[in-house]
């Protein structure tokens, strides 16, 4: 495979989806190469990007035409031809000097709140993220970027509400594709989000959590100590600044990233009006590759993913799926040991998203009651397992 995907959805699919709402390694701190954006015959520097992003009411569409016509360096210092996509204030902006001197004091609070601010012509850039319709201008970074990262970097999203089933199974699917050396990008929210985080780091992988507010407005609050854990082998990244809260409009913007991130978005849960199926969209928009896990049709949560499928969405049911629909061979048996552990039986009986009673799991692995009993709570304990109303038993 190459660095652009010559295998894009169905122009079926692409029409059927469109009822869903639109919207070695490198460091991200350390000196990196810069190239040319395919968004222009320029190379820009990070500060005039960033002078960019900060001037008030210009979209990221604005943006984008703005770089489209030439050096933004003479369209910072003469914005005046400009002025149909810029407006009023930031013209104003640009004229008193209040924008450039805004750019200077945010890259001193990005250093004095450890975050690093990359620009698009940056290396650093993820490069599948450079090459969608309107990339931000900048990213503010916690973490590590990988340079040339994208190829094997997946998004797997679904409801903040899911069910206990859904949430095992994101778990289980991201600690997999992990395992197999891909990294998974998801956006920190509550629900399927955070457990597909988790599942990536229980793998020891990398993983990358994309905000729709500033990088020091964690949304939700309760997810700060995951942001944390996140950054020692990843990265928590936004295109907004410090200070921006996590507002209903940026979120459309946050879904774009996560998509435009990597080669794929994978919907675990998703109700007909899930923010998940937006992300689903700027994929298709962008010629990434859609997948859905399969729900219940008696199941609200499965309402988006039953649809994204009937309109040509791969069917996942495993990290093997994705693999084979990205091409990526399986080097090693991801589903029953991972990270180099021996496959447990108890583990084995329960497939990842497989709820089962006690007297199935002991059908499937021969273990004694007793035993059983044993080492289900021990599972359970360590957070391997789960345990779900009506006395089953899921994988995490």
């Amino acid at each position: 495979m190459g660095n652009a995907r010559t295998r894009g959805p169905s122009k079926r699919a692409a029409d059927a989806f469109s009822h869903i709402g639109a919207g070695g390694p490198r460091l991200a701190g350390e000196r990196s190469t810069i190239v040319p954006s395919p968004a222009g015959a320029h190379v820009e520097s990070t500060f005039d990007l960033l002078t960019l992003a900060l001037l008030p009411a210009v979209p990221p569409r604005a943006a984008r035409e703005i770089l489209l016509r030439g050096s933004l360096a003479q369209a910072l210092e003469r914005p005046g031809p400009h002025a149909g996509l810029l407006g009023p204030a930031a013209l104003a902006a640009l004229r008193s000097g209040t924008a450039r001197r805004a750019a200077e004091a945010e890259l001193r609070r990005a250093d004095a709140l450890g975050m690093r601010i990359v620009g698009r012509d940056e290396g650093a850039y993820p490069p599948w993220l450079r090459r969608v319709h309107a990339p931000p201008p900048v990213l503010w970074v916690r973490g590590s970027l990988v340079e040339g990262e994208g190829e094997k970097a997946v998004a797997v999203v679904g409801a903040r509400a899911a069910t206990g089933l859904g949430l095992a199974f994101a778990r289980a699917l991201s600690r997999d594709l992990a395992a197999a050396g891909l990294t998974v990008v998801s956006g920190l929210a509550r629900g399927i989000d955070t457990h597909a985080h988790r599942g990536a780091l229980d793998a020891r992988g990398r993983t990358v959590a994309v905000l729709g507010s500033g990088l020091d407005r964690l949304y939700p609050e309760e997810n700060a100590a995951l942001a944390g854990e996140i950054e020692r082998g990843g990265a928590v990244v936004s295109e907004f600044p410090p200070g921006t809260g996590p507002w209903k409009q940026n979120f459309p913007r946050r879904n774009r990233v996560i998509a435009g991130w990597g080669s794929a978005v994978v919907v675990v849960e998703a109700g007909a009006k899930s923010g998940a199926l937006s992300t689903a969209r700027a994929a298709l928009d962008e010629g990434r590759e859609v997948m859905a896990v399969p729900g219940h049709p008696s199941q609200a949560n499965a309402d988006g993913t039953n649809g994204l499928i009937r309109d040509g969405a791969a069917l996942v049911r495993g990290a093997g799926d994705v693999l084979s629909e990205l091409g990526i061979p399986a080097e090693r048996e991801i589903l029953r040991c991972v990270a180099g552990r021996p496959a447990d039986p108890v583990l084995s009986a329960l497939p990842p998203g497989d709820a089962a009673s006690i007297d199935d799991i002991q059908a499937r692995c021969g273990v004694a009651l007793p035993a059983l009993l044993a080492r289900l709570a021990e599972l359970e304990v360590a957070g391997e397992v789960a345990r779900l109303s009506g006395a089953l038993f899921v994988r995490r």
